[in-house]
């Protein structure tokens, strides 16, 4: 499938030169997942892995500010979306799933669904395509969400809205969902 290029802005052009203009939409997708991905692991891993579970320090909650606990990855990714949103019209993001503890985390796209079924059942791969959603065309790409640590299965395992009890560390949670507003 050929996807139309994103030009990139100005400013960005400018720092990394003219060969930045013209990027495809799945590799500035891929780009913005890698660079999520890794915030995501280096906080679960660096902070709630190690004081959770290793050293048993505090806890993770999604109640956190009424606890006085770490917020939980998820929470995290989706304060990151939510302040883009706010911030900007270009793209955005979420954490999704189709077996999410939070209902609104499920798919709400025909295309959202497929892509979560497809990196379910191909967790080495990503999944792309286009969708309309109010006038606007996008390019999405679905990543696979990965229970990294023990952390994430003890949390989804154990919570009491989980539909899903036996998760492993490497098991394929959901997926990340970027939207790319095509122009």
């Amino acid at each position: 499938m050929k996807y139309r290029t994103l030009m990139i802005a100005a400013g960005f052009a400018a720092t990394f030169g003219a060969a930045a203009q013209g990027i495809p939409y799945p590799k500035v997708a891929d780009m913005l997942y890698q660079v999520m991905s890794a915030d995501r692991e280096v906080y679960t891993r660096m902070v709630v892995q190690r004081l959770t579970v290793d050293e048993k320090i505090l806890t993770a909650s999604e109640h956190f500010a009424d606890e006085a606990a770490l917020p939980l990855p998820a929470q995290m990714f989706r304060f990151g979306a939510e302040t883009v949103m706010d911030n900007t019209g270009d793209f955005s993001y979420a954490l999704l799933s189709l077996n999410p503890i939070n209902k609104t985390n499920g798919p709400g796209t025909e295309l959202e669904r497929e892509g979560l079924e497809f990196v379910a059942e191909n967790p080495d791969e990503n999944f792309y395509g286009e969708e309309e959603l109010g006038g606007e065309r996008y390019f999405a790409a679905v990543y696979p969400d990965r229970a990294i640590a023990e952390a994430c299965v003890n949390c989804h395992n154990n919570h009491r809205d989980s539909p899903q009890t036996d998760l492993r560390v490497g098991d394929v949670m959901g997926g990340v969902v970027i939207r790319i507003r095509i122009d």
